[in-house]
């Protein structure tokens, strides 16, 4: 599984900063698919979010997110 690793800081406090990360639906994406479809969804977050603003963004295997 992949994940899309964000990291976002705030608009109006730019050195406020977290990461964010949205499991990518698809189970059996790839490393490119991820990167070409997983920017529907990082706009859908922030749509939902927008005191954020996405500084930075990868995809990820779940497995080595932590490392």
């Amino acid at each position: 599984m992949l994940v899309l690793a964000l990291s976002v800081c705030l608009a109006q406090s730019p050195e406020i900063c977290k990461q964010v990360n949205l499991t990518y639906l698809a189970q059996n994406a790839t490393l490119m698919q991820c990167m070409r479809y997983g920017q529907p969804e990082i706009a859908k977050w922030h749509l939902s979010h927008p005191d954020w603003q996405v500084k930075k963004w990868r995809c990820v295997p779940a497995d080595k997110l932590g490392k």
